[in-house]
């Protein structure tokens, strides 16, 4: 069995790898609490086992990230929608304008969190 620390964002991770039944399977674990967390990555050797949970868990971060993001501009379009009806439309842009402009935000996060999704490891 073999160790590696890694540390991705904020949160920093305890990896290993077991043997089992000819194929080696990495796990890792929170190092704040110490549960489990994340998928186990199978592969043919030790090296790579780690590998894979590394890149997965790499990817995990930016997916978080990216959910956080398409939320957070989710949020503000609903709270667009809900101010618009009390905007001046003779002060600044319109309504309608905003709206649209927090929609597109919606979509450009929307957009991103899809470009993640797609790179997925395997």
């Amino acid at each position: 069995m073999s160790a590696k620390r890694l540390s991705i964002g904020a949160r920093q991770y305890q990896l290993s790898a077991v043997e089992r039944d000819g194929q080696w399977i990495a796990t890792a674990l929170r190092e704040d609490g110490g549960e489990r967390f994340g998928t186990d990555c199978a592969a043919m050797s030790e090296h790579e086992a780690i590998e894979r949970l590394e890149r997965w868990l790499q990817w995990q971060d930016e997916h978080q990230a990216a959910l956080d993001d398409l939320q957070r501009a989710e949020r503000v379009y609903q709270r667009t929608i809900a101010g618009s009806a009390f905007a001046s439309p003779v002060e600044g842009p319109s309504p309608i304008e905003i709206q649209k402009e927090s929609l597109g935000e919606v979509e450009r996060a929307r957009v991103r969190l899809d470009e993640i999704r797609a790179r997925r490891p395997e």
